[in-house]
C-alpha cells in the first residue's frame, strides 16, 4: 500500500513539474519525451488533479485554459489508452457520446468534404460551395446544446464535490470554441470569390479544436464525472436534460435508476406543499405563487446576499435555460470565465450601495433582449440579493398608437 501512495505522490509530482514546464515555455517535443519516459497508464482523473492543485497555488485559470490544448497533446498517449467505463443507453454519459459521435460524422462526412471542394472549385462555382459550408456550420452549432448541457447540468454537481478547476477550465475553452465557429459562420455566409484560404484555414482551426474538446471530455471529464458523482445526481442530470435540448442526436431511452428521487428534485416538490403564505398585500398557497411566476411575461433569477442562486421562474419560453441544478450554486460559477469579473464587480456596486440596478440589451435572432438587473433590499435598505428579470421586447419596440379597455 505504501509503495502505491508513494508512486502515485511521485506521478503527481512529476505531472505538476511537466505542466508548471509547459507554463514556463518548454518546447512541446522536450516535455513530451520526459513524460513518456516516467509515466504510464495516466488515470482520467490525475490530470485535472494536478490542474486543480496549480490553480489552487496560485496559477490563474486563464493560464490553464491557454495551454489546455498543449496539456492534452502531451497526455493523449496515455489517455488514448485509458478504457472506457461502459454505461446503458439513456444514460447522460451515452448521450453525450453518441452525440460526440454525430458532431464527428458531420465533421469528417460532410463539412471538410466541402472544405477540400472549394479549395478546388473554379471561382463562379465558390459561392455555391460556401453556402453548402454555411447550412452544415448552422447544423454544428448544435454543439451548443451539448455544451450548455455540460456546463449548467453537469459542471454543477462537480463542483459540489469539490471539482471546480476542470469545469472552468473547460467552460472558458467552450465558450472560445463557440466564438470560433460564429466567426466561421459569419465569414461563409458572407462569402466572396476567391477568399477560400482564409474561410478553410478558420474552419480548420474551428474543427480541430472541437475534436480537441471531444477528446479532453471522453478521457478526462466524463470519465471523472462517472467515477465522483451519485446515481441519483444522474437522475436529476437527465430530467433536467430535455429543457436544454440535445445535439444532432434524440437521446436513446433505457437506463433507469435504481434509486429514488433525487434530493434537489424532492426538497423542490416538497416547497410545493404546506398551508398559504400571508404577504403584506395578499395571501397565496405555494401552488398559486408557483404558477404566478410561470405565467409572468418575463423571466427571472434571484440571488441571495450570499452570492447563491435560489430562485427562477420556470416560464414557458425562457430566453436563457435555467436547471434545478443552478439552484445552491454560487453565481460566479454560472457564468463563463470571460465575464465572471463583470458579475463580480456589478454584485458589489449592489451590495455597497453604488448601485441599485443595471441594464443590457442584446440581439438574439429575431429576440430583442432585455436584461435588468435590481438590487433587492429589505425595510431598512440593507441587500438581501440582486434580481436578473429577462425579456423579449421585440413585440413591445413595434406597439404604435393606443388600444384601450
Amino acid at each position: 500500500m505504501s509503495e502505491f501512495i508513494n508512486n502515485r505522490e511521485h506521478r503527481k509530482k512529476v505531472l505538476r513539474e511537466i505542466i508548471t514546464d509547459l507554463h514556463e515555455g518548454k518546447p512541446l517535443a522536450t516535455v513530451k519525451t520526459r513524460f513518456d519516459e516516467v509515466i504510464k497508464d495516466l488515470a482520467p482523473g490525475e490530470l485535472s488533479s494536478v490542474e486543480q492543485s496549480l490553480i489552487d497555488e496560485g496559477l490563474p485559470i486563464t493560464e490553464v485554459q491557454r495551454l489546455c490544448d498543449v496539456h492534452s497533446a502531451v497526455f493523449r498517449d496515455a489517455l488514448d489508452h485509458a478504457p472506457e467505463v461502459s454505461v446503458v443507453p439513456g444514460h447522460p454519459v451515452y448521450t453525450f457520446r453518441q452525440e460526440n459521435r454525430a458532431l464527428e460524422k458531420l465533421i469528417r462526412d460532410e463539412i471538410k468534404p466541402l472544405l477540400s471542394e472549394l479549395q478546388r472549385a473554379a471561382a463562379d462555382k465558390q459561392k455555391a460551395v460556401a453556402l453548402g459550408i454555411t447550412e452544415k456550420l448552422n447544423l454544428l452549432w448544435d454543439i451548443d446544446k451539448h455544451y450548455s448541457r455540460k456546463e449548467n447540468l453537469l459542471f454543477p454537481y462537480l463542483e459540489k464535490h469539490g471539482i471546480t478547476a476542470p469545469p472552468q477550465v473547460m467552460w472558458g475553452v467552450d465558450d472560445e470554441i463557440r466564438a470560433q465557429l460564429k466567426a466561421t459562420k459569419k465569414l461563409a455566409a458572407a462569402y466572396q470569390p476567391g477568399s477560400h484560404g482564409d474561410l478553410i484555414s478558420k474552419a480548420e482551426d474551428t474543427l480541430e479544436r472541437i475534436g480537441e474538446m471531444i477528446f479532453k471530455e471522453e478521457k478526462i471529464l466524463l470519465p471523472m464525472a462517472l467515477e465522483t458523482l451519485a446515481e441519483d445526481e444522474w437522475q436529476q442530470i437527465l430530467a433536467d436534460s430535455d429543457e436544454i435540448g440535445y445535439c444532432l442526436v434524440e437521446p436513446e431511452k433505457g437506463w433507469q435508476p435504481t434509486g429514488g428521487t433525487a434530493e434537489a428534485g424532492r426538497v423542490l416538490k416538497e416547497g410545493n406543499s404546506g398551508n398559504s403564505i400571508k404577504f403584506d398585500t395578499g395571501v397565496l398557497t405555494p401552488k398559486e405563487l408557483e404558477l404566478i411566476f410561470s405565467h409572468l411575461p418575463v423571466d427571472i433569477t434571484f440571488v441571495d446576499k450570499n452570492d447563491t442562486v435560489k430562485f427562477f421562474s420556470a416560464t414557458k419560453d425562457r430566453i436563457f435555460p435555467r436547471t434545478r441544478t443552478i439552484i445552491g450554486r454560487k453565481v460566479e460559477n454560472c457564468h463563463p470565465p470571460a465575464s465572471v469579473h463583470i458579475v463580480d464587480q456589478l454584485v458589489a456596486d449592489f451590495k455597497s450601495g453604488k448601485k441599485e440596478q443595471e441594464d443590457f440589451w442584446i440581439h438574439m435572432g429575431e429576440k430583442y433582449v432585455s436584461i435588468r438587473y435590481f438590487a433587492i433590499r429589505d425595510a431598512q435598505g440593507d441587500y438581501q440579493g440582486t434580481l436578473e428579470v429577462t425579456q423579449d421586447i421585440a413585440a413591445l419596440q413595434k406597439i404604435t398608437g393606443e388600444k384601450r379597455i
